[in-house]
Order: C-alpha cells, then sequence, then structure tokens
C-alpha cells in the first residue's frame, strides 16, 4: 500500500448514524418517565372546599380630557390648571385606584397632554391609557 494512492476502503460514509441520537432519546424517555409521576404526586392534600367566591372589584374609571384651547376636564367637568395636581392625588389615594383615561383633541399642543400625563404620574396614578377614535 502506497502512501498516494487511495484505496476502496476509504470512501465517504454518506449516511447519519443513528446509533447516537436513538441512545439520547431513550434516556430522555427513561428520564422523563420517571420525574412526572414524582412530580405530579409529591405531597397529597385534601384540600377544604368553600362555596364563597371572589370578590371582584373592578376600579372605577377617571376620564381626562384636554380640549382643542387646553383645557382641562375631569369626568365632563372642568378643571383649573392648579386643582388638578390635588384632585389626581385625591383619585391616587383611593383603593382600589381608579384607570386614568386621558382624552386629548387632535387639535390641542401635545405639550398639554404632556403635562397631564407628568401630573398623574407624580400624583401617584399607575394605570394611564390614551382614548382614541378608530380611523376611517
Amino acid at each position: 500500500m502506497a502512501f498516494g494512492t487511495q484505496d476502496d476502503t476509504d470512501e465517504v460514509m454518506n449516511e447519519i448514524n443513528m446509533t447516537p441520537l436513538v441512545d439520547v432519546m431513550l434516556v430522555l424517555l427513561i428520564i422523563f418517565i420517571i420525574t412526572v409521576p414524582v412530580m405530579k404526586h409529591s405531597v397529597n392534600v385534601d384540600l377544604p372546599q368553600a362555596s364563597s367566591q371572589r370578590e371582584e372589584v373592578k376600579p372605577e374609571t377617571l376620564n381626562l380630557s384636554v380640549d382643542a384651547s387646553g383645557n382641562y376636564f375631569i369626568n365632563e367637568s372642568r378643571v383649573s390648571d392648579t386643582d388638578l395636581p390635588r384632585l389626581l392625588q385625591a383619585e391616587a389615594a383611593r383603593q382600589p385606584q381608579p384607570d386614568l383615561h386621558i382624552r386629548g383633541d387632535k387639535a390641542v399642543r401635545y405639550e398639554r397632554v404632556a403635562q397631564a400625563m407628568a401630573m398623574a404620574q407624580q400624583a401617584g396614578l399607575r394605570k394611564i391609557g390614551f382614548i382614541t377614535e378608530p380611523a376611517r
């Protein structure tokens, strides 16, 4: 046998060896067969049955509107710029805290809506959303 020649036995293998894959799959199958019953029935506890239903307390919605001239309205009542932070703090102190929905006129300056958002955040309101109309 010379070193420069290639024998017929040195051909490239065109098949994938499936034995390691089957071994890994069998090991995983055995692991799952053993662990699933242990995880499912680790501690048997008889839980008491109660007929009371959980009380669902839905928070109220606070509507803050900004009209085209930049005036603020809370639930359709006009509010001055100096009274708005105080009213928002009072609403933030309520339990459960109400959701704040901000409705800004499309002609109002963005600055007025941003100021309302900043006042609401400083007051401690956590749920703030914007109300828009769908496109036609």
